[in-house]
């Protein structure tokens, strides 16, 4: 496990386009998946794994997320990790992930990890929350508890980050990056590639 930091994208920065394969969630399941399906409403773009302690840790505050959100903001997971080297990251363990925490938002595979170096993903978590017009408002940590820090997980930083916006009040430009284990990619390229 690398301890990684997000690389924490340009604010303003437009949501980039892609279609991923859905391998979880609602409302189609398996099968092609398009960003520009989206609808003009608030996004929050997961990066995540089925492996990663960080991931494994902050899932019972993702599932409440998507309770707390639902009809108000859209979310979408992505896993961008190689399956060379971590094959339960693969779209098996994702969907097995998906089903033990009850999510419903589509969880997508990006075999070719080009997705994540769009959005400039480091880590797993790493959190992107985008505007209706798709534009980048947050991004950074989902609060301060990390693994065994005794920290509450509750999201705060995240919420405050997504209450703000859906009241449409602006958001506050210090943030903190998200910390977790480094995208594992494929071992014949790196993230610059």
């Amino acid at each position: 496990m690398v301890l990684t930091p997000s690389e924490m994208l340009p604010l303003g920065t437009a949501l980039p386009s892609f279609q991923l394969e859905q391998v979880a969630g609602s409302p189609s399941g398996d099968g092609p998946w398009s960003s520009e399906t989206l609808a003009a409403q608030p996004l929050l773009v997961l990066f995540l794994c089925a492996h990663c302690p960080f991931v494994k840790h902050i899932e019972p505050e993702l599932t409440r997320l998507e309770g707390d959100y639902a009809g108000r903001l859209q979310i979408i997971g992505i896993s961008s990790n190689s399956t060379l080297t971590h094959p339960q990251d693969g779209p098996e363990g994702l969907r097995e992930q998906a089903e033990r925490c009850g999510w419903s938002f589509p969880y997508l595979f990006d075999a070719s990890q080009a997705v994540a170096k769009a959005f400039h993903a480091a880590c797993t978590p790493d959190l992107f929350l985008f505007d209706a017009a798709h534009r980048l408002v947050y991004r950074g940590q989902l609060d301060g508890s990390r693994p065994g820090n005794d920290q509450p997980l509750d999201g705060r930083d995240l919420r405050r980050a997504i209450e703000a916006l859906l009241r449409g009040e602006p958001i506050s430009p210090e943030q903190h990056p998200s910390i977790g284990c480094n995208i594992k990619w494929h071992p014949e390229a790196g993230p610059g590639r």
